[in-house]
């Protein structure tokens, strides 16, 4: 059935989110970008659209994004089987080639383009530039695969001040030169932390955290900390979730205001989130449950 917006009611849809944008302007939002939510490329064009709205209201942006999909592609024209351990992939040397080349180059500029051909004003880096991402070798027997030391914020900065919204792959790199693969919500929340970000959102293939996985109606709007820790300790938080939920924790011990999961299937999602009084997807803070606004 189609329906048909009035002037009138476009008009009051602006301004039933002014006190968002005035709440959001001036402050800095990470985004975490990757994945499964990546692959419909209509969806992809509405979120780069949805960045360049907020960055154009006054939100500072910050993309950081992965692209296992696309580097499973190429693993594939390569000969190589892709191999994950507790949801983290086996990184020999050729497998490291193949990321670095994918992320920092194919998915970033990809990305770039798409905000710039929007109206945006976007600067690709990774995790390598300015050292941005220090890491070391998380465990032996993953290769290269980073567990972050440092996070260097400066030239995220930098960007910002110029007007940028950068868009970041996340590749890290140790002070012997050694390139490693790091983990996407991982390197959000590190860096969401060293921005001081108001808000992190992480953008997945699910609803946000539910009480029964196969149930998206049991979507649990809003969770502090303690609560969520107590969800995983009784199991209710299981899977692939785990991690995802830690990065949440740890984003905000390291002093982000709060973070969202959400589907990022969802068209225009993240505008929902942050730009009505419903929201989307999950919402995980440090303090007492409070509302979105």
């Amino acid at each position: 059935m189609e329906i048909n917006f009035t002037n009138h009611d476009r008009a009051e849809v602006l301004t039933q989110a002014l006190p968002y944008i005035q709440k959001f302007n001036g402050k800095t939002v990470v985004v975490k970008y990757g994945g499964n939510a990546m692959i419909n490329e209509t969806l992809k064009h509405q979120v780069m659209e949805d960045i360049v709205l907020l960055w154009l209201i006054g939100i500072k942006v910050v993309l950081v994004h992965g692209g296992g999909p696309e580097i499973n592609e190429v693993m594939d024209k390569f000969g190589k089987k892709p191999v994950f351990v507790d949801g983290l992939r086996v990184t020999d040397r050729e497998t490291m080639d193949i990321v670095q080349m994918v992320l920092a180059g194919k998915v970033n500029k990809t990305l770039v383009n798409l905000l710039e051909t929007n109206g945006g004003k976007a600067m690709g880096i990774s995790g390598m530039d300015g050292r941005l991402i220090e890491a070391e070798c998380k465990n032996e027997a993953l290769g290269y695969v980073g567990r972050i030391t440092k996070v260097n914020i400066a030239p995220v900065r930098d960007l910002l001040e110029k007007g940028y919204i950068p868009v970041i792959s996340t590749v890290g790199c140790d002070k012997e030169g050694n390139t490693y693969n790091i983990n996407g919500d991982t390197a959000a929340a590190y860096i969401a932390g060293a921005m001081g970000a108001e808000k992190l959102i992480m953008m997945t293939d699910i609803a946000g955290i539910l009480r029964d996985k196969d149930d998206p109606s049991t979507l649990i709007p809003r969770l502090t900390v303690e609560e969520a820790e107590m969800l995983s300790e009784s199991h209710i938080i299981s899977g692939g979730m785990i991690p995802k939920v830690n990065c949440c924790i740890e984003a905000i011990n390291k002093g982000v205001k709060n973070v969202t999961i959400m589907d990022g299937r969802v068209s225009h999602s993240i505008l929902m989130e942050l730009l009505t009084d419903e929201g989307a997807g999950t919402l995980v803070t440090g303090e007492g449950v409070r509302e979105r606004l």
